[in-house]
């Protein structure tokens, strides 16, 4: 459970989203609103999810990555579960998603909408879970450690009240080169703390929004000293309410990648490695993205620090990718852009390449 000083907090949450928004048009802010380009997977699936789900989605962005045939998916907030049938569809009859929300309300309309889902994709068995519960603590919901190969969380994490306990629950259900790819709202500051708790500022994605910095401060606690950014784009606050009250602060609604890899240093350093992108990843013939400035074309080597190789050669990547080289010679730190050991920015990554 989460702690009880939280309890407020939850309690607003839950009433936000069960009973204040009804769909996507009561929101305040961008922050919740998705203007991502969905890539092309996503695309194709979007027309076979039912209505009324779609009607009372929140998100801020796409977070479902590709290649996720026969895998286990974990999506965090799941709402409504627009990302769960999506990533149903994605991961085939003999894969698996799993959804956990801690609203009754948006779960209800998800349960509800099973069946009709997996008519539609041709499933003879319903190949998605649905939890009432806490993702702060999976473990009460038997979800156990190493047993997940992608968590995926759109706009949700922000919410929560104890955001360690949440990245601490990531990484241990997550399985040795798992991935988390999740959407969320970042701040340039940190939030005054009368903000946090105003319901409508935390409701709309705002008042919980990370700092960036403790965020990566975060992650390299828990041993993830690299993540990457793949997109970024700000928020507009068009409510003159929610701008008179936190107009100071900058947000940005970002999607992260990073993996459960032990392998990753604290910045990008140069082992003269190369990674050659094979272009059999499935609706991604000519290039693949793996952050905002890594672009690999099919065919076209391309020179990469040492965490950019391990995470294409220890991840559900490797088969897709020829990489060069080793660490056995080290040649100097990676030169690369916004080379640093912190972000500089909210559109500078987690590390330097």
């Amino acid at each position: 459970m989460v702690a009880a000083n939280s309890n407020q907090v939850v309690s607003d949450i839950k009433e936000y989203y069960g009973k204040t928004l009804q769909q996507t048009e009561d929101l305040k802010t961008s922050a919740c609103c998705s203007s991502e380009s969905l890539p092309v997977y996503v695309r194709r699936v979007l027309p076979m999810i039912e209505r009324e789900v779609v009607k009372r989605f929140y998100g801020c962005g796409s977070p479902i990555p590709p290649l996720l045939e026969g895998k286990t998916v974990l999506d965090l907030g799941c709402g409504t579960g627009r990302d769960v049938f999506i990533a149903s569809n994605l991961v085939g009859e003999k894969g698996r998603v799993i959804g956990v929300d801690m609203t009754e309300e948006q779960l209800e309309v998800a349960k509800e909408h099973v069946d009709a889902q997996m008519k539609q994709f041709g499933f003879a068995q319903p190949n998605v879970t649905f939890h009432h519960g806490y993702i702060e603590d999976l473990a009460a919901l038997d979800i156990e450690s190493d047993s997940v190969d992608v968590v995926m969380s759109n706009c949700v994490i922000n919410l929560s009240p104890d955001k360690n306990r949440v990245f601490s629950e990531i990484f241990r259900v997550l399985r040795p080169g798992g991935e988390l790819y999740f959407s969320d709202i970042f701040a340039g500051r940190r939030i005054p703390a009368d903000l946090v708790n105003d319901p409508v500022i935390r409701g709309e994605c705002l008042g919980g929004a990370m700092y960036v910095e403790d965020f990566r401060r975060l992650l390299n606690d828990l041993g993830c000293c690299d993540y990457r950014i793949v997109s970024s784009r700000s928020v507009e606050l068009g409510d003159p309410d929610v701008k008179a009250k936190i107009g100071m602060v900058d947000f940005h609604s970002m999607t992260i990648r990073a993996f459960k890899i032990s392998d990753l240093e604290d910045i990008c350093e140069d082992y003269g490695q190369s990674a050659t992108y094979l272009g059999t990843i499935p609706d991604l013939p000519h290039a693949f993205h793996l952050d905002d400035h890594h672009e690999f074309e099919t065919n076209n080597p391309v020179r990469v620090c040492g965490n950019t190789a391990v995470m294409l050669s220890a991840s559900r990547f490797a088969a897709h990718f020829n990489v060069t080289g080793n660490r056995s010679t080290h040649f100097g730190p990676f030169e690369c852009r916004n080379f640093g050991t912190t972000s500089q920015s909210m559109t500078t990554p987690g590390n330097c390449c």
